[in-house]
């Protein structure tokens, strides 16, 4: 039986010694081991002019075997790499049977660094501890893309924004296929406003990631708030329509902000006069309990109202007086003009 098989990513090795060893490596242990049965060739994803193994998007129907096969095969050589990742799926009917994420796990010095780096800067109060150790990884390995990113990250937390701003910048330069730094860089942007220079960051992030990716559909939501700003409802309606119809795990970053995606869609439809559309929505954004927005009940129920309204539904009144006693002011107004 064939999957759907995706492989994406990077391995970097630091120098022509170590790429030559594992070069040779690769080939022996996929004659010998593997008997040929991966998902691609070595002089596909080899590529001597940077000491790297490089995946660009590798999507294949596989049995599980040749799967396995090429999971291991990767693995196996990660341990010798000083930096990168690659990620592997296999799927069916866009569920995820199989998951691995592979990555340098060696005792280098590069590579120690940057895990306990980012290991601490994922626990509250060890932010700055986690950004000493990522520099000393970038200090022993200067094209770590990823130790790059991480510390764009903390320095974004930190709200230092020039210096994460530069350093997803570098991280860009070192690796174009880094998602999480076009993220990171587009919402810097965006705090300054920068919204159509945001959304090219964030086009960028949602080309390099996957439809399986948590980043790929934060690029998404964030990519339609700015295109709100800009006033271009019709791009903005078509970013939430997939996120909206997308099912995601509650312990998806996403799941929180399916409320606020619902709001913002309504609010979109309504600006295009899709009346109906946008009452379907504000009926979700009140279905939904909970969610990390600051969408007030006054406010769901005044936008539920408007859409009612124009739907030609009844309602809408009850609706704008529950909103006017939980202090919507536009709701009062809208009630004293409909009398």
């Amino acid at each position: 039986m064939y999957f759907k098989s995706i492989f994406q990513g990077n391995l970097h090795f630091g120098n022509a010694k170590t790429y030559d060893k594992v070069v040779k490596m690769y080939a022996h242990r996929l004659e010998n081991y593997y008997k040929m049965d991966v998902a691609f060739e070595m002089d596909e994803i080899f590529l001597p002019e940077s000491y790297a193994l490089h995946v660009p998007r590798y999507v294949g129907n596989l049995s599980e075997k040749s799967w396995k096969n090429t999971v291991d095969l990767l693995t196996y050589v990660a341990q010798f790499a000083i930096s990168g990742n690659v990620g592997a799926w296999m799927t069916d009917q866009g569920k995820i049977l199989k998951y691995a994420w592979i990555e340098p796990e060696g005792d280098k010095a590069a590579v120690q660094t940057f895990l306990r780096g980012r290991k601490l800067i994922a626990q509250k109060g060890r932010e700055e501890e986690g950004q000493k150790a990522l520099t000393q990884a970038i200090e022993i390995y200067n094209k770590h893309a990823q130790a790059y990113e991480r510390r764009g990250y903390v320095n974004y937390l930190l709200k230092k924004y020039h210096d994460a701003e530069r350093d997803f910048t570098k991280s860009i330069n070192l690796d174009k296929s880094n998602a999480p730094a076009y993220h990171g860089r587009a919402r810097i942007k965006m705090l300054r406003e920068e919204w159509v220079s945001a959304i090219e960051d964030l086009n960028m992030a949602i080309k390099t990631s996957l439809a399986l990716q948590d980043i790929h559909w934060i690029a998404r939501r964030l990519k339609s708030e700015c295109h709100m700003k800009l006033r271009e409802w019709q791009e903005a309606e078509f970013e939430l329509r997939f996120f909206t119809k997308r099912t995601f795990r509650h312990d998806s970053g996403n799941y929180a902000f399916r409320r606020l995606a619902f709001f913002n869609y309504g609010k979109v439809l309504l600006e295009q006069e899709k009346y109906a559309d946008a009452l379907i929505a504000f009926d979700q954004v009140l279905q939904i309990k909970e969610g990390q927005d600051t969408i007030s009940e006054a406010e769901k129920l005044l936008f539920r109202g408007i859409a009612r309204k124009h739907a030609g539904k009844n309602g809408y009144l009850s609706d704008w007086n529950e909103a006017s006693k939980l202090g919507s002011t536009q709701a009062v107004e809208l009630l004293d003009a409909s009398k």
